[in-house]
């Protein structure tokens, strides 16, 4: 997910939801209306990039259950038919004063007590590596401040023992990891480096300490805009000619930039086909809402930007059901689909902004503080909020949405009440 760092969400109302039974043979009654994917596999994943978490939770932020009770947000995820968790990594996303940079600030150390919670909630966790201080996206591809100035054979040591260490650290605190992501949307470059030679020498450093730590778990590369004609089928073929030891071909998939799902489908089953890889989509998310929730202006906003589905409840749910389409059209190859962020709430009202913006710089729950501002441009900026909140499959109070249990409608379909 690209994240600008630039400078009352309404009750979307009470709904009463039918957990799914599968043993029904038919669509449950519900909210809204899901028609059922047809060729779903029993273990395909239904993920949750939720690595903003911790910084919500210190910032006040409850997450509540489907009768509204305060509960764990990874039990809340599991309860409705989550199967794994995607949580990112960053080297140091902290100043030299200990200032985090917001999006969570998560380093090593948090990223593994996000892995615990989601191991302990019956979760499988990929595990996201950035290599990067801080958000890495086809926009910017910054190289870890520890790593400035370093040559390519002295990066390719630095990630092969940040891969390994950090995967070591998860391992013996009992983490399920189940898949290994070297890289965050790739296709400018990595780890400061931008031609291809160099990148993919960094995705085999990272893919040799994943075999070496976690012989079992996939290791997956990371791209964006498939929308652009002939991008994935040269990045495969890159790869593939300088020999890059990887499993899962991801992708990110966002219904308002990144073209049709058909074409969604026909590039993946391309690169499953040719070179024997399996594909997965790691990001996506729709609006349930154009209001803003918090104060702070959202990503998306404009009524002209949501031509594909409506922004509502049931537009979340026709999106997500769309990809899920999607990747099970690729057959067996097609692994399945990650949520991004779909429980990074506001931490307060539009009317309490300026607290907001104040829990925002103190704990890192918006997408940037000031610390990263001076980062990224040498110069001071305000706090940057969460651009985001129209996009997730929670109400503001923290009440899951019925978005939430599309994957569950998925497999046996829903139709809404009347």
């Amino acid at each position: 997910m690209k994240v600008t760092l630039a400078s009352t969400h309404p009750a979307l109302g009470a709904v009463t939801v039918l957990p799914p039974d599968a043993a029904s043979g038919g669509p449950v009654a519900a909210g809204i209306s899901v028609e059922r994917v047809e060729n779903l596999p029993e273990n395909f994943i239904v993920g949750a990039d939720v690595s903003s978490v911790l910084s919500l939770e210190e910032s006040g932020v409850v997450f509540r259950d489907a009768a509204g009770q305060p509960a764990d947000l990874f039990v809340v995820l599991k309860d409705h038919g989550f199967t794994d968790i995607r949580v990112r990594v960053w080297n140091d996303p902290f100043d030299e004063y200990g200032n985090g940079y917001g999006g969570g600030n998560v380093n090593a150390e948090r990223a593994t007590i996000i892995g615990k919670r989601a191991t302990a909630a019956g979760l499988n966790v990929l595990v996201n590596f950035h290599y990067s201080d801080f958000w890495a996206d086809p926009g910017k591809q910054i190289a870890p401040k520890a790593w400035a100035g370093l040559s390519i054979d002295e990066v390719t040591g630095a990630v092969f023992e940040f891969t390994r260490d950090t995967l070591m650290r998860m391992r013996d605190e009992g983490v399920h990891v189940t898949m290994v992501q070297v890289g965050n949307e790739t296709n400018t470059g990595v780890a400061g480096f931008i031609d291809w030679p160099d990148m993919c020498a960094i995705f085999s450093a990272g893919a040799a300490a994943v075999r070496e730590v976690l012989p079992d778990a996939p290791v997956a590369v990371h791209f964006a805009n498939p929308e652009v004609e002939g991008s994935y089928a040269q990045i495969a073929m890159t790869l593939h000619e300088h020999r890059v030891d990887y499993d899962v071909f991801a992708s990110s998939y966002y219904p308002f930039w990144h073209g049709t799902t058909q074409n969604l489908t026909a590039l993946l089953k391309d690169i499953a086909e040719t070179y024997g890889k399996q594909v997965i989509v790691v990001e996506t998310s729709w609006v349930s809402t154009l209001d803003d929730a918090d104060g702070y202006p959202n990503m998306v906003k404009d009524a002209s930007e949501v031509a594909t589905f409506a922004p509502s409840v049931q537009g979340q749910a026709d999106a997500l059901r769309a990809v899920i389409q999607a990747v099970a059209n690729v057959g067996a190859s097609g692994l399945g689909v990650h949520y991004w962020e779909p429980a990074w709430l506001p931490v307060g009202p539009p009317s309490e902004a300026e607290r907001s913006a104040e829990l925002w710089e103190r704990f890192g729950s918006g997408a940037g503080t000031t610390a990263s501002a001076l980062y990224l441009t040498g110069k001071p900026g305000a706090p940057v909020g969460n651009e985001w909140d129209n996009q997730i499959l929670f109400a503001p109070d923290g009440t899951p949405l019925e978005s939430l249990r599309v994957f569950q409608y998925a497999r046996t379909g829903a139709i809404a009440s009347t």
